[in-house]
C-alpha cells in the first residue's frame, strides 16, 4: 500500500529538519556552551517551551509549521534564549506567525505574535525604503556630497556621498561600545540631533576603498531622509513607509515613552546571568531605533515587490553590491546584506538585514524575492544566533505546501 500523502510530506520535512538542524546545532554549539557555563537553563525541555499561535496555519501549511516549531523550540533550548518570535510570508501571504518562551523572564509572561522587539541595525533596510521612495520623487541623489542635506555635518578630507554612506564604504566610523552602555541616553527627536555624537571625527579612510560597517553612517542617512522630506524621520517613515504597508506594530525605539505590547530585552553579563537593558536608540534614528514585529517585517518584504510602493528598478538598485575602487564587490547593497544560499537544493538570491550587537536584541530578516519567501525572526538578548534559526525555518518552507 502506498503511504499517505501527508504521511509521505511530513517524512520528507522531517528529514529536511534533521538536514538543517545539524548546523543549527554545530553553528552554535561553542555559543551555548559559553551561555550556559554559569547560568542555568531557562526552558530545559524544548517540548515545554511556551509558544503562543497566531492563529490555527491553513491545512497546507500544518507539516511545515510543525517542522518549524521544532527547530525552533531546539534553538530556545539549545541558545537557552529568553524568548523568540517567528514569522513566514509566502507569495504576498503570512502562512505563520508564533511566539515562544517568555516576553518577561520574571513575569513570565509568554511572547505573542503581536509583540514588539528591538530591531536593531535591520532598521537600515527600512530606511532605505524610504530613501528610495524619495529618490523616485527626485528629492534625495544619491552620489549627492552629504552635506547637501546635512550642512551641519562638516567636510572632511575627502567628498562623501549618501551613496557611500548607505553602503557603509563612506570612511564614517562605526559607533564604540563605551559610547552606549545599559543606561537611557538622552533621546532625540529628530535625526539631525545624532549626528553630533561624531560630527568632528574624520573618515577612518577614504570613501570605496574599503567596506566597513557604519551605523553612524547611517545617522546621517536618516538626517538626509528628514531634510529632503521637511519633517521629522519618525513622523516620515511612519506616514509614508509603515502606514501604507500595513505595519502597523513598528515604531521608534524610545524607553521615555510608553510602548505598548514590547518585550523586555535582556543582554548577560559575564556570569551568564539576564540582565535587563532599557537603552533609549532614538538617536540612532534609522540606523537602529526601531521597534517591530516579525509579521510586520513579513509585509515589509512582501510591500517591496509591489510596484505602487517601490518601483522595480529601484529595489533591483538598492540590492546590489556595492563595489570598491579595487575592483572588488561587497557583500552589501543600499541597506541590505546580500547573499546566495542552497535553498531546496537551488542556488537563491538572500536580500535581507540581522542585527545581533543592540542591546537586548537578535533580529534576522530575510527575503528570497525569486521564490516569494519571506521569513523573519527576533529574540530579546543580545549575540543570540537568528540567522541560522531564520535559515532552518526557510528551508522548510521552501518546500512549499501539502
Amino acid at each position: 500500500m502506498s503511504e499517505p500523502r501527508n504521511t509521505r510530506r511530513e517524512t520528507q520535512l522531517t528529514l529536511i529538519a534533521v538536514a538543517v538542524g545539524l548546523p543549527i546545532v554545530a553553528g552554535v554549539a561553542l555559543v551555548s556552551f559559553l551561555v550556559n557555563v554559569n547560568n542555568k537553563s531557562l526552558d530545559p525541555d524544548a517540548q515545554g517551551v511556551a509558544s503562543v499561535l497566531h492563529s490555527t496555519p491553513l491545512p497546507r501549511w500544518t507539516a511545515a509549521v510543525k517542522q518549524g516549531q521544532h527547530i525552533v523550540r531546539a534553538a530556545v533550548v539549545d541558545q537557552n534564549l529568553p524568548g523568540l518570535s517567528v514569522a513566514v510570508g509566502v507569495a504576498g501571504e503570512i502562512v505563520w506567525a508564533e511566539g515562544f518562551g517568555w516576553a518577561d523572564l520574571k513575569s513570565k509572561n509568554p511572547v505573542a505574535p503581536g509583540m514588539r522587539f528591538r530591531i536593531g541595525h535591520v532598521s537600515k533596510a527600512l530606511t532605505s525604503a524610504g530613501v528610495g521612495l524619495l529618490r523616485q520623487q527626485g528629492q534625495l541623489h544619491l552620489d549627492d556630497e552629504i552635506q547637501t542635506y546635512v550642512p551641519a555635518f562638516p567636510r572632511k578630507q575627502w567628498p562623501v556621498t549618501l551613496r557611500q554612506l548607505m553602503g557603509h564604504v563612506a570612511g564614517v566610523r562605526h559607533y564604540r561600545d563605551d559610547e552606549w552602555g545599559d543606561k537611557p541616553t538622552a533621546p532625540c527627536e529628530r535625526a539631525s540631533e545624532g549626528v553630533k555624537n561624531f560630527a568632528n571625527d574624520p573618515l577612518v579612510f577614504e570613501p570605496e576603498t574599503q567596506y566597513r560597517y557604519s551605523t553612524y553612517g547611517w545617522v546621517l542617512v536618516s538626517a538626509a531622509v528628514e531634510a529632503a522630506a521637511d519633517e521629522p524621520f519618525f513622523t516620515f517613515m511612519r506616514g509614508r513607509v509603515f502606514e501604507p504597508l500595513g505595519m502597523v506594530d513598528t515604531e521608534d525605539d524610545s524607553v521615555t515613552e510608553a510602548r505598548p505590547n514590547r518585550v523586555t530585552s535582556y543582554f548577560r553579563d559575564n556570569l551568564g546571568r539576564e540582565l535587563t537593558t532599557s537603552v533609549d536608540y532614538t538617536c540612532f534614528a534609522g540606523a537602529g531605533a526601531f521597534l517591530s514585529t516579525p509579521s510586520d517585517l513579513v509585509r515589509f518584504g512582501f510591500g517591496l515587490s509591489r510596484d505602487t510602493f517601490l518601483q522595480p528598478a529601484t529595489v533591483s538598485l538598492f540590492q546590489s553590491r556595492q563595489q570598491l575602487t579595487t575592483d572588488e564587490d561587497t557583500d552589501y547593497g543600499l541597506g541590505w546584506m546580500l547573499d546566495t544560499i542552497e535553498l531546496g537544493g537551488k542556488r537563491t538570491q538572500v536580500a535581507g538585514h540581522a542585527s545581533r550587537t543592540i542591546e537586548g536584541a537578535s533580529t534576522s530578516f530575510l527575503t528570497f524575492p525569486e521564490r516569494g519567501l519571506v521569513v523573519a525572526v527576533m529574540i530579546n538578548i543580545s549575540f543570540a544566533d537568528a540567522r541560522s534559526i531564520a535559515l532552518a525555518v526557510a528551508q522548510i518552507f521552501a518546500a512549499g505546501p501539502l
